[in-house]
């Protein structure tokens, strides 16, 4: 049963919002895409992907800043705002309150991407950065804001914010009015709360589907025990959605207008961005990619539906892009990393170097490692990460390494074949282990 809160967001309050966002250098319509691949591989009657990573600041989050500091201006004036952010958010209030002549400080975790912290900076806020997290940063935050003039401009724990991001919901809708299954990224639930409440009064039949990140997940627990919980660390490469929980406001949202909720792991995460990088064309962040995520795991049929995922954020680092691509393409066998058990003498390298080639596989890089208790004297290991056109050839390419009489072993992450746990964390690390070959009988 919902709960019963103070504040709540109505359709009138999304309608209100949609009023204020009427500059279209602050706030765009994003368009919507159709991918085929994506029906080929869920079995869905027609997939519209919602491009609001394209959204100037690169993602949605501008909606909601946007509502919440006009609202301010609009009853009274305001000098100056606060916010707290992991990166998103703060590109929206910073550009939102530039263009309404408001000055602005945004505190973000020392984690945050550098590319977030250098574009808000960009769009004219001032930057602090503290602590190592999202609750760290909002903690700071308000204590700048006490005894002061300033706002404060909560990431998604407010009706305005809400309200605002609800927008999108009406214009999904308008795109697609007959789409039957939403997929939405969940962080705080702000962005949900406000679709979902859309959806609810345009076309109440659609499915409306929350995704989380498996390392900061919350709202299933939270739903199960009737109020919001958090997390005090979160694990996951969608730093867009690592709120590590949702406010009673967004948790009531949820409850009255969403349907179900899944978490999708890093490794999905990852597989999909390279795959919207492949095959539509899109640079997403892992919390765009997540909705993309939910779609192609087995915890969400959609097969024969027409079905929106939301790819809700742009703003990807240079330097996790590389990590993510590194990572699906392990998972994908299109990178492997082989370890041959060799007599250290002249000649061996060259000899699996040119088993490796006949393959017509391609050598990234090869070292040696000695320092091993299970070696005997005068025995080393080779390692050698080789890039391949997937798992059958990446099979075949060490079916020659062992036909040359070695001992081989594949070097992989956990789970990296998609049936054991996802093993990739941003905060442990990939893992490995060695899984020795055997040719099928």
């Amino acid at each position: 049963m919902a709960r019963d809160t103070a504040e709540t967001v109505t359709y009138a309050d999304i309608e209100a919002a949609r009023e204020r966002l009427d500059d279209p250098s602050v706030v765009t319509e994003t368009p919507v895409d159709r991918s085929t691949a994506l029906e080929s591989m869920t079995g869905a009657a027609e997939v519209s992907l919602k491009l609001e990573h394209l959204q100037w600041t690169g993602s949605f989050k501008t909606r909601g800043a946007y509502n919440k500091i006009r609202r301010l201006a609009e009853s009274g004036g305001v000098d100056r705002v606060v916010a707290a952010s992991a990166g998103n958010h703060a590109q929206g209030v910073a550009l939102a309150a530039s263009t309404l002549g408001v000055d602005a400080t945004v505190v973000m975790p020392t984690t945050a991407p550098q590319t977030k912290v250098e574009a808000t900076r960009g769009y004219g806020a001032s930057v602090e950065l503290v602590g190592k997290d999202f609750q760290a940063a909002t903690t700071h935050a308000k204590d700048l804001v006490a005894g002061t003039d300033a706002m404060f401009v909560h990431a998604f724990d407010d009706p305005a914010i809400v309200a605002g991001q609800g927008t999108l919901g009406v214009e999904m809708y308008e795109d697609r009015p007959s789409v039957e299954t939403v997929v939405v990224p969940i962080g705080g639930g702000g962005l949900i709360g406000g679709i979902a409440t859309a959806f609810a009064e345009l076309r109440p039949e659609t499915r409306v589907v929350g995704v989380q990140a498996e390392g900061a997940a919350t709202v299933p627990d939270s739903l199960d025990k009737g109020t919001p919980q958090t997390l005090e660390e979160v694990d996951t490469i969608a730093d867009g959605i690592a709120t590590g929980g949702v406010s009673e406001l967004t948790l009531g949202l949820i409850e009255r207008h969403v349907d179900e909720v899944v978490t999708v792991t890093n490794g999905e995460i990852a597989d999909a961005v390279l795959l919207l990088l492949e095959r539509a064309k899109q640079v997403v962040e892992g919390a765009g990619a997540a909705a993309v995520a939910a779609v192609r795991s087995d915890d969400l049929d959609v097969s024969g539906e027409h079905v929106m995922p939301l790819l809700c954020g742009g703003n990807l680092d240079m330097t996790m892009l590389r990590t993510v691509l590194v990572h699906a393409l392990a998972r994908r066998r299109q990178v492997i990393r082989v370890r041959v058990r060799i007599e250290d003498r002249p000649g061996k390298m060259a000899d699996i170097s040119a088993a490796i080639a006949d393959q017509g596989a391609n050598i990234q890089t090869v070292r040696h490692d000695r320092a091993l208790e299970d070696l005997d004297v005068g025995e080393a290991y080779l390692i050698f990460q080789v890039e391949t056109s997937g798992a059958d050839h990446a099979r075949r390419v060490v079916a020659a390494i062992a036909d040359h009489g070695y001992d081989v072993s594949v070097v992989t992450h956990p789970g990296a074949d998609g049936r054991g746990p996802d093993g990739y964390s941003p905060k442990r690390g990939g893992g490995e282990f060695y899984q020795p070959f055997c040719r099928p009988v």
